[in-house]
């Protein structure tokens, strides 16, 4: 009997330091500013300076910027985000695995890719153009870069669009890496570099480019930059409106200024939720 009553008093003891700990860690677990470890997965570029970058010290650019104030404005902090690489053919399945809740990369909208996912936005309307030396006069439109020694990388269409139709006769060369385009065009083996203007303008802001480049403001096409969100995700309205008071509160235009700047980027004023240029 002596022997009952002893168990019984240490599974009670047992029972109450159980729950002590169980407490104690759910405490734990919501102290400070993680918000319970909550974690938001967002995907961006990861080697696109000015846009999507990852460094020694950490990630930066324009679409890092965006995701940054999108997540605060979701409930989470900048420690509660967890950045994952999505390169762009990576894109809709990232989506569609749920892998990300939403992706801020360089994600230009268009009718075959809102079949797979949906965007919220446009939060940025880019342009093709193309990337010329800062004492170049020779280019002023698309049919001037007839016989140029003109820069692609492997992959890529921007180029080939101008081949194809504004201007056949340039001379197209394909390099690894815009980085090894920019280094052609410094040393004259190459007349000009095209894709984005943003994606040029966040190259040609790198320190070791300042002031050697300069865009030729063509805006040959028109590139919507959207959110992608999974297909149904009620995240596109409350991106929507994350990106709104962005722009209203000046946000969108400081991290233009911040990220562009050096390359004399002239962007367009900050879209209009859902006004997709074509």
């Amino acid at each position: 009997m002596k022997l009952r009553k002893v168990t019984a008093v240490s599974a009670v003891v047992l029972a109450l330091a159980v729950s002590a700990t169980a407490c104690g860690s759910d405490d734990k677990k919501d102290e400070g500013s993680s918000g319970g470890g909550k974690k938001i997965a967002i995907g961006i570029k990861y080697d696109q300076p000015g846009l999507g970058q990852k460094t020694p010290q950490g990630y930066s650019g324009f679409d890092v910027d965006v995701a940054k104030y999108v997540a605060k404005k979701l409930g989470y902090n900048e420690d509660q985000i967890e950045w994952k690489e999505s390169k762009s053919a990576d894109r809709e399945t990232m989506l569609q695995r749920g892998d990300v809740e939403f992706i801020a990369a360089t994600y230009s909208i268009t009718p075959e890719r809102e079949k797979k996912v949906d965007f919220a936005g446009p939060y940025l309307l880019a342009h093709q153009d193309v990337l010329v030396r800062a004492d170049d006069t020779s280019i002023k439109s698309p049919a001037d870069l007839n016989s140029k020694k003109l820069c692609s990388v492997t992959g890529s269409t921007s180029a080939q669009n101008i081949k194809d139709t504004l201007a056949p006769k340039a001379n197209l060369l394909k390099y690894p890496t815009y980085s090894a385009c920019l280094t052609g065009l410094q040393n004259k083996a190459i007349d000009a570099l095209t894709t984005d203007d943003s994606i040029l303008a966040g190259y040609a802001a790198q320190d070791q480019f300042k002031g050697k480049f300069k865009l030729g403001g063509l805006k040959m096409t028109n590139e919507n930059y959207g959110i992608g969100v999974k297909k149904g995700s009620d995240l596109k309205a409350k991106i929507n409106k994350a990106l709104e008071e962005m722009v209203s509160d000046g946000s969108w235009q400081k991290a233009v200024d911040a990220n562009f700047g050096p390359a004399n980027y002239k962007n367009d004023p900050a879209p209009k939720i859902g006004d997709i240029k074509s």
